[in-house]
């Protein structure tokens, strides 16, 4: 894995009442740390993991939820616009929550409201989230940028949890994979092998 790619992926979600599961509209991932073949099946799960998170997320919550070495960000605004940010486990989470503000707050300055009615995955461009994704690798420096705009106050709540309390009581992630429609036969078999190369350090 390379030491200085901290964020994995950031995708912008739609929720809302005419939804059942949240739409990502727009995403972006840095993958190069994986393998060719590999590489549909990482963003297939990241994609899974932005929507089984998302909707989880209540409309103005911050989150963060830890699975294996992954930390995944959400951020629902009231409006019901989302955004998540996939990062390593040190990457500050105060600085991911800076990020997915700055992003929605221009995305939504860059779209309007025409992500209300999106029902096609990925299908709004948007390349300014290109540009994120590689300015904010590296936290320290996009800390400064932060810094200067304190843009989420210190006493901004962010909960740090695990998938199982995110997730309804019985409910198992693994049920979850396996149900899914978004993620293709090999997906699932590369979850089941990350997985077991992972179950050292499996978070319980």
């Amino acid at each position: 894995k390379n030491a200085t790619m901290k964020v994995v992926s950031i995708a912008i979600l739609r929720t809302g009442p005419d939804v059942a599961e949240p739409v990502p509209v727009s995403m972006a991932c840095e993958l190069s740390s994986y393998g060719f073949f590999q590489r549909q099946g990482v963003k297939e799960m990241l994609t899974f993991f932005s929507k089984t998170f998302t909707k989880r997320t209540d409309p103005g919550q911050r989150q963060s939820i830890e699975h294996e070495s992954y930390v995944v960000h959400c951020y629902v605004r009231s409006d019901g616009l989302a955004g998540t940010v996939t990062t390593d486990l040190e990457y500050p989470a105060r600085v991911a929550f800076v990020l997915l503000t700055q992003l929605l707050d221009e995305f939504q300055q860059t779209v309007g409201d025409s992500w209300r009615s999106v029902t096609t995955p990925e299908s709004v461009t948007f390349p300014k989230i290109e540009e994120y994704l590689q300015k904010y690798q590296d936290p320290a420096a996009a800390d400064k940028v932060t810094k200067i705009q304190q843009d989420l106050d210190e006493t901004t709540q962010i909960l740090h949890k695990t998938i199982d309390s995110v997730l309804e009581r019985g409910v198992k992630l693994d049920s979850l994979v396996e149900r899914s429609n978004d993620l293709s036969a090999q997906s699932k078999m590369f979850y089941k092998q990350a997985k077991k190369t992972n179950s050292c350090c499996t978070i319980s």
